[in-house]
Parts: C-alpha cells; structure tokens; sequence
C-alpha cells in the first residue's frame, strides 16, 4: 500500500508538473526540457530553455515554492525575492529577474541562468560582494531582521521551544547560553539573510548572489555569521572553513567595525546555529547532527578558547 500511495503521489506530482510548464509556455517562457536541480532545501527549481544533447543556451531557472511550515530561522518569502531581483538589477549580484506569478495557488519565479558552480573557495571574494551589498539602499517590503544579543536570544529560545523530542540536546544548547550582552545597531542595512556556499554562484570570475527569499533590513554581522557557520559551510561545502579562510574572510570585509561587532556577537550566532541544527535534526534532517556538533563545538570555542 505504502508503495502504491508512493506512485499515486508521484502521478499526481507529474500531472501538476504538466499544468505548470504548459501555463508557463503559454505566457512566452521557454521552459523546454525541465531539468530538476539539486541544492535547495526548500522549494523544487528547475533549468528550463536548453537542449541537454545539444547546443547549450544559458536558459531559464524556475522556482516553485513549496507551502511547507513556517522555518524559525529562514524565511521563504516569494515577494520579497522577486522584490529583492528587481532593487538590484544590473549590480551583478543578483540573475536577472524573468517573470513570475502563481500557479494553482503557488508562488514562482523564473530569472534567467547563469553558468557557474557553487562557491568553494577565496572568502575574500565573498566578502567584499556581502560589503557591497550591505551598502545598498533599502528597497520596500523589508521587515527588520534581529538586531543585538537580546533579540538573538529571543530567537535562539523560540527555535528550542520548537524541539521537543530530544529534551536533553535542548538542555545541553540552552547550558551553553553566552554571558554577557552586545547592543542593537542604531542603523540597519540590507542583508541577505543567506549567504551560505550553496547560495554564492561563482562565475566568470565573479559571484552573484541566489535565493534571496530571506533578505531584512538587519544588522550585517548576521550575513557575516551565516557565512562563517561551520554547519552551513559543512552542510554545503562539505567542510568548514580553516582558520586561514576565516581570518581572510574578516580582513577583506570594507568595514572593520562590523567585523568587531560580528566577534563580540560570535557566541550568540552560533547558540542560535546549534538551536537550529537541532530543530532540524527533530524536523527528519541526520546531517544536521553533524553540523549540531560542528556548531557546539565552535560554541564552546567562542566562550572559553583556553579550555576548548
């Protein structure tokens, strides 16, 4: 039975895939030969427009957003990316915006593909990309992202409150609560609110920033933190960072006092990390556990480098 439920839902899956693409075709959109693609964990995205055995056009990549429930660290806001496509148009961090609509109740976006790879090194590069971002003006439609330790704590307990089967990792992470406190930022500015590898493409000796279903009007040590996570860079790079990629990374950054806020806001990043790690590992994610140990122990880290 477990199977035959497998193949109706699967049937069912094809036949909504049909309807989609046919919509698409119908209002100008090359979506010929859909070809899925891996790496985001959130929605189903596709590279449209090309042959596979033939000459390669660049093409189109097409997101459909998945209704799933509500993710305590990573928003997936459909406006706010094509929003986010359109503010910052012709600055080369961001592909260009196609079209995008609902289907059937369901938000997507179609921008046009961009040939490259996942980033895997020079986090200088990043760097200096994330410092260009944060310079750029506001765009509407932006809530404020957390801003200083008290809102990351907030945050940090609203994630663990979410974990209720493994009481005694929750016990274990709140244990680890760092002391002291950093102030909120007088002035935000534009952040990502994801830049982890799987969300830099590099290409042409250059790097455009994708997904940006999560971007504030926040605090930017929150996109330095995000970068720096050794569970994000595990989960997709498949390591973390050295200690050398780090310090690289922190010097190339334009802003020297952002990058002393980031350090003095560092144990508070990676509680938060470990709390979401461990939700995720609660939510069906066993990677996740790996990355929960790679942000522990950075945590210990963070708070006491002498017995670490």
């Amino acid at each position: 039975m477990i199977q035959t439920g497998g193949r109706a839902l699967q049937g069912q899956t094809a036949e909504f895939d049909q309807r989609f693409f046919k919509s698409l075709a119908a209002q100008g959109l090359d979506v010929s030969a859909p070809l899925p693609l891996q790496g985001g964990r959130s929605n189903r995205v596709w590279r449209t427009g090309y042959l596979a055995d033939g000459p390669m056009s660049e093409g189109l990549v097409v997101k459909l957003y998945l209704a799933r429930g509500k993710n305590p660290l990573f928003a997936n806001d459909p406006q706010r990316e094509s929003a986010a496509l359109e503010a910052l148009s012709g600055t080369g961090m961001v592909p260009p915006l196609v079209a995008s609509g609902q289907f059937e109740g369901q938000h997507w976006l179609a921008y046009a593909h961009i040939t490259g790879a996942p980033w895997q090194r020079d986090t200088a590069h990043v760097a200096q990309l994330l410092g260009r971002l944060h310079d750029q003006p506001e765009f509407s439609g932006l809530p404020k992202g957390v801003n200083g330790s008290v809102d990351l704590e907030r945050q940090t307990r609203r994630i663990l409150g979410c974990c209720s089967g493994d009481l005694n990792a929750v016990t274990e992470v709140l244990s680890l609560r760092p002391i002291g406190q950093v102030p909120p930022l007088e002035s935000l500015a534009l952040i990502h609110g994801d830049p982890v590898p799987g969300n830099l493409l590099a290409h042409d000796g250059t790097l455009t920033l994708i997904d940006w279903q999560c971007p504030q009007m926040g605090d930017p040590s929150e996109d330095l933190a995000l970068f720096l996570s050794p569970a994000m860079q595990a989960l997709y790079r498949g390591k973390p960072l050295s200690v050398g990629e780090e310090d690289g990374f922190l010097a190339a950054y334009p802003d020297p006092r952002m990058v002393g806020r980031y350090l003095a806001l560092k144990p508070w990043f990676h509680w938060r990390m470990a709390a979401y790690c461990l939700w995720r590992s609660a939510a069906g994610e066993p990677r996740d556990r790996a990355a929960l140990g790679l942000e522990l122990a950075a945590l210990r880290q963070s708070i006491n480098p002498k017995r670490a």
